[in-house]
């Protein structure tokens, strides 16, 4: 089992055959609870895209081990902590999900790659700071909601610090193609984080440009 991350979860179910064995009514029930909360905090609704935008994806994954989020998730909170400090890979024995540096920044609620459900749940494209916490009568899962936007901030942010080179924000294909060469502890020392950033990085960057929802699953 392990993480998919994905967009255009809506489009996908309305052309499939057989749409009820993909959750297409819950899926319309999920984006007008998403869209109670966003009216709830004064922010504009969403409208999911019917059809898949001019935007790809670039990862070829789809998806990672649970773990390996708790890897990237302790990449940026250390780089958030000591900026000028190189990071320094999870050494062996260690759980980075209980990493003080997480513990400390997501008490905060302010981290959207920190505050979300390992496992389910949404970012939306829309720009908001704080993460989003809907009531449970609303029937979203995973608890939060996050922005898409923050979260291509923050990914942004923690790049450099796992050796990922960005042209004003922007992946090469060519930086790309070395992510996705990276396998295993000897190909780089961070290369969990690495791959994990990857996967993220394109699922917001492709929510941001067609105005399609991060979904976890």
């Amino acid at each position: 089992m392990g993480l998919s991350v994905a967009t255009h979860g809506f489009a996908d179910a309305l052309a499939f055959d057989e749409p009820e064995l993909v959750g297409l009514d819950e899926l319309r029930d999920h984006l007008r609870a998403i869209n109670e909360l966003m009216a709830s905090e004064g922010l504009p609704p969403h409208h999911e895209p019917t059809v898949h935008g001019a935007a790809t994806t670039r990862d070829r994954m789809g998806g990672v081990p649970y773990s390996f989020t708790h890897y990237l998730r302790r990449a940026y909170a250390r780089a958030c902590e000591e900026p000028d400090e190189p990071l320094e890979p999870v050494a062996e024995g260690e759980d980075p999900a209980h990493d003080a540096a997480v513990e400390d920044l997501s008490l905060t609620f302010e981290c959207h790659l920190l505050c979300h459900s390992d496992c389910e749940g949404y970012y939306v494209p829309i720009d908001f700071d704080d993460v989003l916490f809907p009531d449970d009568e609303l029937g979203l899962p995973g608890g939060m909601v996050g922005s898409s936007q923050a979260l291509l901030r923050e990914l942004v942010y923690v790049a450099p610090h796992l050796g990922i080179a960005l042209d004003n924000g922007e992946l090469s294909d060519s930086e790309i193609d070395s992510i996705h060469d990276e396998n295993d502890p000897d190909s780089h020392p961070l290369w969990r984080e690495r791959v994990t950033w990857l996967l993220y990085y394109e699922a917001a960057r492709v929510s941001v440009a067609n105005g399609t929802l991060i979904t976890f699953g």
